[in-house]
C-alpha cells in the first residue's frame, strides 16, 4: 500500500475535521448575532453543522463515481453516533435524558431509519427521494424549534452556558459579522476540499485490501466524518453537559438521512445507487438500532454505564464482522 494514500487520507481527515470546526464556530456567532435562543443553535445549527463533512464526502463521492460510500457513509455514520459515540459518553459516565425534546428526536430517528430503508428497495436514491427526505428534514426542525421553548430551565441554561453571548455593540460591529462570515467561508472551502482528499486516500486504501466503496463508506470514511460530533460529546461528557451532547448526536443522526443524503440524491443525476449488501444488511442495522434505543431511552429515562459498554461492545462486533465477512 502506497504511503502517500495513507498520508492523503490522513490530511483529508485533519482538514475535514478542523474545517467543520471552523465552519460550525461561524455559523454559531452568526445565529447568536442574529438572536437565535442558544438551545435551538445547539439542536439546529450544530447538528446541521456536525453533519456537514458527511455532505462534502458524499458530494465528492458521487462526483468520483462512488454512490455506494455516500449510502455507507451515512449508514456507518449514524452506527457509529448511536452505538459507538452514545455509548461511550454513557459508559464514561450515566447518561440522564433531560430533554423533553428526546420523543421527538428519538420518533424522527426511528422514522428516519426505517424511510431510509424503504427507499431503498429499488437499489437506487433518486430525485424524488431525496425531496422527500428533505421535506420531512424540515418538518423536524420547525418541529424541534417549536418543541425547545417548552425545555425547562436548566436545559434552557446548559445550551446558554454552551454558547457565548455577544453584547449590543458586537452586533451592530461589521467587523465582528465580517470576521464570522469569512470563518464560515473558510470553513466550507476547508470542509470541501478536506473531503476530496479523505475519499482519494480512502479509495485508493480500499483498493488495496480488496474493499468495496460501501464498506470504505462504513467503515473509515464513517469513523473519520464523526470526529466533530465524538469531540462535541467527549467535551460535553466531560463538562457534565450531556443534553448538548446527546441531542447534538440524536439530532446528527436525523439530518445525516434526511438532509444530507436529500441534498446528494437530489444532486445526483442518475440516482445514488445503493448496493445489495447495504441494502439487506446495514440499512436494516441502523433502523434495529435506532428502534432499540426506544426502550433503553425509556427507561429509568437515562441509559446507563452498562447499556453504554454493551453499545460500544455491539459496534465493535459489527466492525469485526465486517472485516470477517465483507472483505
Amino acid at each position: 500500500m502506497s504511503i502517500s494514500a495513507v498520508l492523503t487520507f490522513l490530511f483529508g481527515l485533519i482538514v475535514i475535521t478542523v474545517g467543520a470546526n471552523i465552519l460550525l464556530k461561524g455559523a454559531s456567532k452568526i445565529a447568536i448575532l442574529l438572536r437565535i435562543k442558544p438551545i435551538v443553535i445547539g439542536l439546529t445549527v450544530v447538528s446541521i453543522g456536525t453533519s456537514l463533512p458527511e455532505l462534502a464526502v458524499g458530494l465528492t463521492a458521487i462526483g468520483e463515481g462512488s454512490g455506494d460510500i455516500a449510502v455507507g457513509n451515512i449508514a456507518g455514520t449514524n452506527l457509529v453516533n448511536i452505538l459507538f459515540i452514545l455509548g461511550l459518553s454513557a459508559a464514561i459516565r450515566p447518561l440522564i435524558l433531560n430533554l423533553k425534546s428526546i420523543k421527538i428526536e428519538m420518533y424522527t430517528m426511528i422514522l428516519a431509519a426505517i424511510v431510509l430503508l424503504l427507499l431503498s428497495l429499488d437499489g437506487s436514491l433518486g430525485w424524488g427521494d431525496g425531496a422527500l427526505m428533505i421535506g420531512l428534514g424540515i418538518i423536524y426542525l420547525i418541529l424541534i424549534v417549536r418543541h425547545s421553548k417548552r425545555e425547562p430551565a436548566h436545559v434552557q441554561r446548559e445550551f446558554q452556558d454552551e454558547f457565548e453571548t455577544v453584547s449590543a455593540k458586537e452586533k451592530k460591529d461589521v467587523q465582528v459579522w465580517t470576521w464570522n462570515f469569512m470563518l464560515l467561508f473558510c470553513g466550507i472551502i476547508a470542509t470541501i476540499y478536506g473531503a476530496e482528499k479523505l475519499v482519494e486516500g480512502a479509495t485508493d486504501i480500499a483498493r488495496y485490501f480488496g474493499m468495496s466503496d460501501a464498506l470504505i463508506g462504513l467503515t473509515i470514511i464513517a469513523i473519520g466524518t464523526s470526529a466533530p460530533e465524538l469531540a462535541t460529546t467527549i467535551v460535553s461528557t466531560i463538562k457534565n453537559d450531556r443534553d448538548v451532547a446527546i441531542g447534538n448526536l440524536l439530532g446528527s443522526s436525523i439530518i445525516n438521512i434526511f438532509i444530507i443524503l436529500g441534498v446528494t440524491a437530489i444532486f445526483t443525476p442518475n440516482g445514488i445507487h445503493v448496493s445489495k449488501d447495504i441494502l439487506w444488511f446495514d440499512l436494516p442495522l441502523a433502523a434495529l438500532v435506532a428502534i432499540v434505543c426506544y426502550p433503553v431511552f425509556k427507561s429509568d429515562q437515562m441509559v446507563s454505564r452498562t447499556e453504554g459498554i454493551t453499545f460500544v461492545g455491539l459496534y465493535v462486533a459489527y466492525l469485526v464482522s465486517l472485516w470477517v465477512f465483507r472483505v
